[in-house]
């Protein structure tokens, strides 16, 4: 038998829903933003075919490393489906951090290629590390990591290499080693997506 209590919180699901998609989509929507605004990375916004974006990446690790973060894939600004990278590394490394991650691909054979559930980077894949003013704190209500980023702040302007180009922007936390080498990413299209040109 359903209580009253519990008959009242399966109403307020439908109502809840919609707020808890568009959290989501803020997410990336930020994210998104930030690195239209971040200098290097805002010209590939305008000449790339597709990006996938990672709002929080997280790594960490002591000798024996991951990382894991979700993110989505977009075609000339249209939601196409879901990706999922993870990555395991060895080597010195000791600590932890989060950084939203956004790779961007030339043209849709760059994009097959990442789309083939099989796509890794190689060891002598490289990433623009946006390196921005950062603010972290922490108080009674949670953890709070904000960014600011000008053209000047990347170590370079970055470019295509074998069709892609990755830029990562800092959050919070401190680690000892970056590099995107080993990075395994797995591809869902969207359900209802519309075939690409």
């Amino acid at each position: 038998m359903i209580t009253k209590i519990a008959m009242r919180a399966l109403l307020l699901v439908p109502l809840l829903l919609p707020s808890l998609v568009m959290a989501r989509a803020s997410e990336y929507t930020d994210t998104v933003a930030l690195f239209k605004n971040a200098g290097p990375s805002s010209a590939f916004f305008d000449d790339s075919y597709a990006y996938a974006v990672f709002p929080t990446v997280g790594e960490g690790g002591f000798v024996v490393g991951g990382a894991r973060g979700k993110g989505r894939v977009y075609v000339h600004g249209r939601f196409v489906g879901t990706t999922t990278m993870t990555q395991v590394s060895a080597g010195f490394q000791a600590g932890g951090k989060a950084y939203s991650q956004i790779i961007f691909f030339r043209d849709k054979s760059a994009l097959d290629v990442f789309e083939s559930g099989t796509f890794e980077f190689a060891a002598g894949a490289s990433v623009v590390a946006i390196t921005a003013g950062a603010s972290a704190s922490a108080g009674t209500s949670g953890t709070n990591a904000g960014a600011s980023a000008g053209e000047h702040d990347a170590r370079n302007t970055g470019s295509y290499e074998k069709g892609m180009a990755v830029f990562t922007i800092a959050k919070g936390g401190l680690m000892y080693e970056a590099a995107i080498a080993g990075q395994k990413f797995s591809y869902t299209p969207r359900a209802n997506s519309l075939a690409r040109q």
